[in-house]
């Protein structure tokens, strides 16, 4: 029989919705009926530890706070039904599982109200079989699954664990490593993993308090170290690692390498059994943890010091050697520990505090900002604990306080640049003078009598610099320039202006060492300097333009040599007078100024000739046009 195409487009729609009905009428009828739920068996659990049965029902009528009968099928009992506990029935056990009941070893725990756990403590091999979870009806009619079950395989305890070595509570300087080992094994004939955990309780030795986890390795074979403990693992301070031992357990070590106050405390080593249920869940199923001793850190700040020698003030010559020691007390000798040391002077008059000398940790020696020390002097490690700073001659710049100051890296013989020391201590502080020999200088500047300075010139200078004092000694000579004065108009109470110099700070010039070295600084002119004689310094400007005009001095400082042949600043300097050098205008220059009016004055001229000429000419040309 022929169907038309819309004809069955109709018929397949309304089979469709029918099905849908069906479909929903299905999901909605079972989504109201009542349903217990149980993890899916077998479970393995361990004799003697804990089972933690859960059971929830949905889909139900009535109040939510639901009822629960939990019983106990054993393969022994021939399909015997045994009652272990009720929600709503006190004389529900059987007299297997009463006093267990009575005493809280077998109880209830509600999570909600339509969830329990069963609990059984120190669970018996004879605890073993089917778990069936009842919950009695509240709906109104009887549909669903009232009850579920799960099978429990009780399996004999394996887990062993030991150490071998205890901590005494005997005091541990902070610094100090630590080494703990614990061993660990299961042999089940279920496929369980192990972890291993090490801890510490309370922050006193011997104390109670919170457990802190340090450091795991954890049933997938993975470390784990603790919150608290991360950046310190991280850093490499903690370790753990596993080996193996005899008889198939596992050895687990764990590292400290540098202990810190806050370590002390009770230490304890845990081993856990763990199975990975039927719906691949982990449970831990055993554990037992081993209290391996409580240990005290002591601080080394309880007994670090600094001494520094030689104590309170000394005077010496300039040129003399200068010896201070440092003396590291208190320091523990098995503590393998990083020292800096550094010695740092202060200006006699005040002033910040700089660094003069230093040694690193790895024994590396650096001096401050006055490199040339590097040559002058030493740092060394005289003994143990013991610093010495030595300049062979000392110069008037070394007067100062000295102070020693000495930080600790407890534990770290060679720590990263970043890392923080443990502790800092500081010497007492000492107090170094020097002498300095009679210096006395002078210096007085001129200008050499010639024809006036004019642009384009070579400008002289002669500076004349006496040096006074007993042994060898060297000028320092310095040119130093200032613009010519000039006049500001200063309004004071309207009273006029008033004429007051500016104040401009000088630009070098030039100089000349004490080693007669020369340097020239930047300017727009050539430079040369040279010496006439023992005292007689010179300097020339060659080729001077505007810019080289100004009142110009020099500057003396007197050098003196020590004993050991070093040259040294006495700090005794002299400022000459000024000489005012200005430049006039050249020959040629003054020429042009004639010529400029010269040329002016033909063109003005040339001009009003013609301009009269055609004046005069446009005038009589207009006179005898009306003739015409």
């Amino acid at each position: 029989m022929w169907r038309s195409p819309k004809r069955k487009m109709k018929s397949a729609m309304a089979l469709t919705k029918t099905a849908l009905f069906v479909c929903l009428h299905y999901v909605f009828q079972h989504a109201a009926c009542r349903e217990v739920t149980l993890p899916k068996g077998p479970l393995y659990r361990v004799a003697g530890f804990n089972l933690s049965l859960p059971c929830s029902v949905s889909g139900y009528e009535g109040p939510s706070m639901q009822d629960f009968e939990w019983s106990l099928f054993r393969d022994d009992s021939g399909g015997r039904k045994i009652g272990v506990v009720a929600t709503n029935d006190n004389s529900f056990p059987y007299a297997q599982f009463q006093s267990r009941v009575t005493s809280g070893e077998v109880r209830v725990d509600r999570d909600s109200g339509d969830k329990v756990r069963l609990v059984v403590q120190k669970l018996r091999t004879e605890d073993q079989g089917e778990y069936e979870c009842y919950t009695p009806s509240t709906d109104s009619k009887y549909l669903g699954s009232y009850a579920g079950s799960s099978v429990v395989k009780v399996i004999r305890d394996t887990l062993q664990i030991s150490y071998s070595r205890s901590l005494t509570n005997q005091p541990i300087p902070e610094g100090a490593e630590l080494t703990l080992t614990c061993s660990a094994s299961i042999g089940s004939e279920q496929l369980t993993h192990l972890s291993v955990t090490f801890g510490k309780r309370g922050g006193q030795a011997g104390s109670g308090g919170d457990s802190v986890e340090i450091i795991s390795i954890d049933k997938m074979l993975a470390v784990v170290p603790g919150r608290a403990h991360r950046k310190r693992y991280d850093d490499g301070d903690i370790t753990l690692e596993k080996r193996n031992g005899d008889g198939g357990q596992g050895v687990y070590v764990m590292k400290m390498r540098a202990l810190q106050p806050n370590d002390t405390g009770s230490y304890y080593c845990e081993a856990a059994q763990w199975i990975r249920d039927p719906d691949r869940t982990w449970q831990k199923i055993a554990h037992r943890t081993l209290d391996i001793g409580s240990l005290t850190v002591k601080r080394l700040s309880e007994s670090l010091s600094v001494e520094s020698s030689p104590r309170g003030e000394v005077t010496l010559q300039v040129g003399s050697p200068v010896l201070l020691s440092c003396q590291l007390n208190g320091m523990p000798l098995d503590v393998d520990s990083g020292l800096l040391v550094q010695w740092m002077k202060r200006g006699s008059a005040g002033g910040a505090e700089e660094e003069v000398a230093r040694m690193s940790p790895d024994g590396v020696v650096s001096w401050g900002d006055d490199l040339s020390r590097a040559s002058g002097g030493s740092m060394e490690k005289a003994a143990q604990g013991k610093y010495s700073l030595k300049l062979f001659s000392a110069r008037p710049s070394d007067s100062g306080v000295y102070c020693c100051v000495v930080s600790v890296y407890a534990g770290r013989r060679s720590p990263a640049p970043s890392t923080a020391a443990t502790l800092t201590r500081r010497s007492e502080e000492v107090m170094v003078n020097l002498k300095s020999k009679d210096v006395l200088v002078s210096t007085v500047a001129q200008l050499p009598r010639g024809p006036l300075l004019r642009r384009g010139s070579t400008i002289t200078l002669i500076c004349n610099v006496t040096v006074t004092t007993t042994g060898p000694a060297q000028a320092q000579v310095q040119w130093r320039r200032w613009p010519l004065p000039e006049l500001l108009n200063i309004r004071k109470d309207d009273a006029g202006p008033t004429e007051a110099p500016v104040e401009v700070t000088p630009k070098v010039v030039a100089a000349l060492m004490y080693d007669g070295v020369v340097r020239v600084y930047n300017g727009s002119s050539e430079v040369s300097v040279d010496r006439l004689s023992a005292v007689s310094y010179r300097l020339r400007v060659h080729a001077a333009s505007d810019e080289d005009q100004g009142m110009y001095a020099c500057h003396a400082e007197a050098w003196s040599q020590d004993p050991h042949g070093g040259w040294y600043n006495t700090g005794v300097r002299a400022e000459s007078n000024a000489v005012t050098v200005y430049l006039y205008a050249r020959a040629a220059d003054l020429l042009l100024i004639p010529l400029v009016v010269g040329v002016s004055s033909a063109l003005f001229v040339g001009i009003v000739i013609i301009a009269t000429v055609t004046c005069c000419f446009m005038k009589r040309l207009a006179r005898q046009r009306p003739r015409k």
